[in-house]
């Protein structure tokens, strides 16, 4: 049977973010690999279409120390802050360290390691900063907030939809850590907020610009470093078209929906109110007018 082995516990332990290696503290509420039942991988559940999905987020989520390290800079005064990235950071790249595991387990031919070393030759974010590139800590936050939205919408996606038992558990856990993480940035916002003053309208412009960014680089190049094999240089455009035409079927309209509440409440409007309604059901279409669109290209 297959387990959390030596090697893969040691790979985590090598990509955890510099300042929270060796680190006693993880975050309360949170899970260690071993807990998951790995002898319950079945080969003859996997679903061949979610392979990909979950190669590229291996490698996004094994991204985080590079964010931990710009947040660490934007947050240098705020110990406090600093403690809860560094924390939030060793969860990512647990995430994608585990992420990474069952695809090898789903796809022995998949080398998680190359392919990490692929993306990060290729993409990486700024860190050289003294402010946040959204304007001030509360723009960060509606940020982050922003991101954990999308996280959580995914992997409760991924785990409605996969009928192999390791995977669902791991994206269960995965989604209830991402919405955790939302919850910590969301008081952190409203922290910052209260002396940084940023009107409804600055908090909507930053939440729906970083909603936008979700087809920038990232995503692309995660889906490209982790499976394209056919020679080819990377293309922003297709490899952002084959992620997408993979991961929109996922949703369902109950994801749409608890999404739409959460962005609603980061930039302070009513999360269940008339707007909220319309605006999910209106993204629901779009949604699945794209997907429709993306099947036939």
């Amino acid at each position: 049977m297959v387990a959390w082995t030596v090697s893969a516990a040691r790979r985590f332990r090598s990509e955890a973010p510099a300042s929270d290696k060796g680190a006693s503290r993880v975050m309360p509420g949170h899970w260690s690999p071993e807990e998951l039942p790995w002898e319950a991988f079945d080969s003859e559940r996997v679903d061949q279409g979610l392979i990909p999905l979950v190669k590229a987020a291996s490698m996004v989520e094994s991204n985080g120390r590079d964010y931990a390290a710009y947040l660490n800079r934007v947050f240098a005064d705020d110990a406090q802050v600093c403690d809860m990235m560094n924390g939030w950071a060793h969860e990512e790249v647990q995430h994608g360290v585990v992420l990474g595991r069952w695809a090898m387990l789903a796809d022995p031919d998949f080398d998680y390691d190359a392919a990490l070393a692929r993306f990060r030759a290729g993409y990486a974010i700024r860190t050289d900063v003294d402010a946040s590139i959204r304007g001030s800590r509360t723009g960060e936050m509606i940020a982050r907030c922003m991101v954990e939205v999308g996280t959580s919408s995914f992997y409760s996606a991924l785990a409605d939809r996969t009928d192999e038992p390791l995977l669902k558990a791991i994206c269960r856990r995965i989604a209830a850590d991402e919405l955790r993480h939302y919850a910590l940035f969301y008081r952190t916002m409203k922290r910052y907020l209260a002396t940084e003053r940023l009107n409804r309208f600055q908090r909507i412009r930053i939440a729906f610009l970083r909603v936008l960014e979700t087809e920038d680089d990232e995503l692309a190049y995660a889906w490209f470093a982790a499976n394209d094999g056919s020679g080819h240089g990377y293309d922003r455009k297709r490899s952002n078209r084959a992620y997408m035409r993979e991961s929109y079927p996922l949703y369902r309209p109950h994801h749409t929906r608890r999404s739409m509440t959460m962005i609603f409440k980061a930039v302070g409007l009513k999360p269940t109110g008339y707007l909220s309604r319309v605006l999910s059901m209106l993204a629901i279409a779009l949604m699945g007018f794209r997907a429709r669109r993306l099947a036939r290209a």
